[in-house]
């Protein structure tokens, strides 16, 4: 059996379609699976068991000598979350917890850490494990990543394997739930089909002109097939980041989307909110050396092939 965790949201889900397409169909679906928003992402998917968030760790204790690999993938993913116990007792204890039980009984271990460890990239962007602890994160929910990986690194006792995966800025199908925590194109694919229009932030820095502000923007195929190779590989332990490896501007950004409906460019600019203003990241990018060094040779999506994808065969087709 293969555990997803959070397998109800975005990249859980997603990840759950790419195990079905290779003929993985022993899933474990760990989420609360309330929303039922969230619980249209499993329509259709072979999932040989529904467990739930609060009850896992109680089951795995019970059935662990049938599991294989544990993705853990759930965590409070909203970046606007500043209630730090909550995100202490969900995003760190809880994926301490799995650790612990991974060591104990041998499994190999998958879990999400996030580019927003990185707060505004002082020291760069590069997952090389000796410069973690000196991280410093924006948000309370970067901090709870942080905690963990710095906590992992830390550990004598660890899994034979795992792997945590320094997530940047995803984007694809199965994100349609997330509202206003949705990726940049999903927000800039609507706005274009309601207004014929885009609006995004005005630079506030005087390195950047307006729209020219930098993401590594990561198309979600491209993140499961990382982890799928993970699964296989089962070596080279360790943090590593997972983004396209090329910053790319938000103007590129929409102007793939523009192009992606087949309509006129028209691109308005509106300050940036005053009360993130001066957390607001200018520019990310992954530096993906490591992960290819372990023997991850596939080509990722460029930003253009990934919107006019996403765009022309999902959000289109709603």
């Amino acid at each position: 059996m293969i555990i997803v965790t959070g397998a109800a949201g975005f990249i859980g889900s997603y990840l759950i379609r790419k195990l079905n397409q290779e003929n993985f169909n022993a899933v474990i679906a760990v989420d609360t699976f309330e929303d039922s928003a969230k619980n249209k992402n499993l329509e259709g998917l072979r999932i040989q068991e529904k467990v739930d968030l609060h009850e896992f760790r109680t089951w795995l204790d019970k059935h662990y000598e049938l599991v294989e690999f544990i993705f853990h993938m759930g965590a409070i993913s909203d970046t606007t979350e500043f209630d730090i116990r909550l995100l202490n007792k969900f995003n760190t204890q809880y994926t301490k917890d799995i650790w612990t039980r991974c060591v104990n009984y041998q499994i190999p271990f998958v879990y999400a850490s996030s580019a927003a460890t990185y707060g505004l990239g002082e020291i760069g962007y590069d997952d090389d494990e000796a410069r973690i602890p000196e991280l410093k994160p924006l948000n309370p929910y970067g901090q709870s990543k942080q905690d963990f990986d710095v906590w992992a690194l830390q550990q004598k006792e660890q899994p034979f394997f795992w792997t945590g995966l320094k997530f940047f800025n995803v984007y694809g199908p199965l994100e349609y739930h997330k509202g206003r925590g949705a990726s940049v194109i999903w927000h800039a694919f609507h706005q274009i089909q309601k207004t014929g229009k885009m609006k995004l932030f005005r630079s506030h820095n005087p390195q950047y002109k307006d729209g020219e502000q930098m993401r590594d923007f990561v198309y979600v195929k491209d993140v499961v097939e990382v982890c799928y190779f993970l699964m296989h590989h089962r070596k080279n332990s360790g943090i590593y980041n997972l983004g396209s490896g090329k910053a790319r501007t938000f103007l590129d950004l929409t102007r793939a989307v523009f192009k992606a409906v087949n309509k006129p460019e028209s691109i308005d600019f509106i300050d940036t909110p005053v009360d993130i203003r001066d957390k607001y990241q200018y520019f990310t990018e992954a530096k993906m050396d490591k992960l290819k060094k372990i023997g991850y040779v596939k080509p990722f999506h460029t930003l253009e092939e990934g919107a006019t994808d996403y765009v022309q065969n999902y959000l289109m087709e709603l």
